[in-house]
């Protein structure tokens, strides 16, 4: 087994590479044990799939950081995947990102990513519509992150969804701000 220090340079390398790859989708213990044996590297745990999987329930941010973190726990404990979660909003504000980054590092993710989509969604909102949080409070959960990483080799991503909400331009503006906090890659849906 590889430690999770080795996982995230693992990780790291992939991302510095010139090859595209596709992680391999784990959910439990057993799916990421058998994506390794297979032979992928990397995989990936969406939110959506982690709330389906663990309390069948349907992606609408029921899951607890505990219960997220646990789950990661128990897929790092019988695998040397190098690990991609998928944070949500970061479980709150950016005290709660450091949280979030504080729990899913110790759990033994090798990367995350924290979205600027406001969540949950709100009563009455329309159905498949975003809306989201301010620039300035992404920066704070942005930066929040960043600080909050113990391990230097730990890959922290902002993610946006500005594109089908605000369009190029302000995506644009978004990206270069995301960008200056430190963080070690953007992406955007």
């Amino acid at each position: 087994m590889l430690s999770l220090t080795e996982c995230r340079q693992r990780f790291r390398g992939v991302l510095a590479g010139t090859k595209c790859l596709s992680p391999a989708s784990v959910y439990d213990p057993l799916s990421a044990r058998v994506a390794e044996s297979v032979g992928y590297e990397i995989g990936m745990l969406a939110g959506s799939v982690a709330s389906n999987t663990t309390l069948a329930a349907p992606d609408l941010i029921v899951l607890t950081l505990t219960e997220f973190a646990d789950q990661v726990r128990r897929m790092m404990r019988v695998s040397s995947l190098s690990l991609l979660v998928d944070a949500d909003h970061g479980y709150g504000n950016a005290l709660n990102v450091m949280r979030t980054v504080e729990e899913l590092e110790h759990a033994g993710v090798s990367a995350l990513t924290i979205e600027d989509t406001a969540l949950p969604i709100r009563f009455g909102q329309p159905e498949g519509t975003d809306e989201l949080i301010s620039t300035a409070e992404m920066l704070g959960k942005l930066k929040g992150a960043v600080r909050a990483r113990q391990d230097p080799s730990l890959v922290i991503v902002g993610r946006t969804a500005a594109l089908k909400v605000e369009g190029t331009q302000a995506t644009v503006e978004r990206a270069k701000a995301y960008a200056d906090t430190g963080i070690d890659g953007l992406f955007m849906v």
